[in-house]
């Protein structure tokens, strides 16, 4: 996550199905793994903003304390969408993820200090889940989270939601693997993948936790089906 891409239309979406898990009842571990911006021009994805009829039924509430909040001068950072009336019950980590692997343990320790105890932990990294020419440690890892930091969630909450983009290649194939990949290493999980036209949200569960999880899904449905869905292979 880069602060300059801020309230973009797949931040809209993003902050939209939080909403719809703490509506269910879930205390939220929101990660924003949040690297440093960077001098591309790409973080420009607004101009729903400027197609209420089209976008503000999703979410009226959220969808005007965004158009308000890039209005705005210092509108572009995440300190916009914290706290309780914006996404409620949830707690925040929002320190910077480096390429260092020394910080980056650190950095995971800071994390799982501020964010133990949470039903449902968010990770949102510029990239997504871990690729093998990226170690831990090496350049640009810090775009990624790393499958050992996954597991050691999943040990300490209920449910994992995880932020990913696609790859270049063949977008139903890639779902399937992931999804295989994820009920694999996360033992007794099950793995909804929500798929979006840019991006994907991996969620994991137990069984035996499912009533929130699924009611917060119904919510999805009522009101984002449009936007995003429950990939069911095609």
């Amino acid at each position: 996550m880069k602060n300059q891409y801020f309230g973009d239309i797949n931040d809209y979406v993003k902050y939209g199905l939080l909403r719809c898990f703490a509506k269910a009842g879930l205390r939220i571990g929101v990660c924003w793994m949040l690297t440093p911006d960077d001098k591309r021009s790409d973080g420009r994805k607004i101009k729903y903003l400027s197609r209420p009829n089209e976008w503000a039924g999703h979410d009226s509430r959220l969808f005007n304390h965004l158009s308000k909040t890039l209005g705005a001068r210092d509108g572009k950072h995440i300190r916009h969408i914290e706290g309780p009336i914006h996404i409620p019950h949830a707690r925040f980590f929002g320190a910077l993820v480096t390429d260092s692997l020394a910080e980056r343990i650190a950095w995971r320790k800071d994390m799982f200090a501020v964010l133990d105890g949470s039903d449902l932990l968010f990770f949102d990294p510029d990239n997504g889940i871990e690729v093998p020419s990226k170690a831990v440690g090496r350049k640009d890892s810090s775009k990624y989270i790393y499958w050992e930091e996954l597991t050691e969630s999943w040990k300490r909450a209920k449910s994992l939601l995880v932020f990913q983009h696609f790859p270049r290649m063949k977008r139903n194939e890639y779902i399937s693997a992931r999804v295989e990949e994820m009920a694999s290493r996360l033992s007794g999980s099950l793995v909804i993948p929500l798929r979006s036209p840019n991006v994907l949200f991996l969620l994991a569960f137990r069984p035996t936790d499912s009533t929130q999880i699924l009611s917060a899904m119904e919510f999805i449905e009522k009101n984002w089906s449009r936007r995003v869905w429950r990939h069911n292979g095609t």
